[in-house]
């Protein structure tokens, strides 16, 4: 089990890292297509196949992380903290090398397209940088609990912690349709929604946390 945990981490990141470069170079094509002048507010809707083709990738984006998730895990909880993990790492380091290959962001607070399901989500950069951060915190937590033989078994109190800090965050960054929808610029980001969103997150995982201790 141990020895598992030692390696596992190494090539999730392998695959997290270099699957975040692949991304990055879609994005690269796709600017090139679409903003030769380069990226900005408002948007350019995508009216031809390649929205489609775009929500079909994101979509088996995810389905590619969970599976890899899937295959370094053995139970449910450890499979989840691996998904973290992956995703968080592919999240960060898909900002890196658009730096590197673009120069973009040019700060932190450079806003963004950052998922287009079930709506376009929009924000600056940083917003989804603190939420894989956290991601990749509570996953390498999770999995080295495992390792350790320490089960994770969330209650009611936890699922509602984290369905709220998900409302808040998403709202965050799905509110503004006009921008996202109608080629508007976006108004001024809601962190007053977001933060509190991702405190909570970490505020339930605490608990979970403080409670296992407690059994144990």
């Amino acid at each position: 089990m141990q020895n598992n945990f030692r390696r596992n981490p190494i090539y999730i990141t392998l695959f997290a890292v270099s699957f975040a470069f692949v991304e990055a170079a879609v994005v690269v094509y796709l600017r090139d297509l679409y903003y030769p002048q380069g990226f900005h507010f408002p948007l350019k809707m995508l009216i031809d196949r390649n929205l489609i083709i775009e929500l079909i990738r994101e979509f088996t984006t995810i389905v590619m992380m969970a599976s890899v998730a899937g295959l370094a895990g053995r139970k449910f909880w450890e499979r989840f903290g691996y998904f973290l993990i992956i995703f968080g790492v592919w999240d960060i380091c898909f900002y890196v090398w658009l730096k590197a290959a673009l120069g973009w962001p040019e700060s932190p607070f450079t806003w963004d397209v950052l998922f287009l399901l079930p709506a376009p989500w929009l924000g600056p950069v940083l917003a989804p940088i603190l939420v894989s951060a956290t991601m990749i915190f509570i996953g390498v937590d999770i999995t080295r609990r495992f390792a350790k033989g320490i089960e994770i078994r969330p209650r009611l109190i936890h699922w509602l912690g984290v369905l709220a800090g998900s409302a808040l965050v998403l709202y965050s960054f799905m509110n503004d349709t006009a921008a996202s929808l109608h080629e508007q610029m976006p108004q001024p980001y809601k962190w007053e929604f977001f933060l509190p969103g991702l405190a909570l997150y970490l505020i339930t995982y605490i608990h979970l946390i403080k409670q296992i201790k407690n059994k144990t």
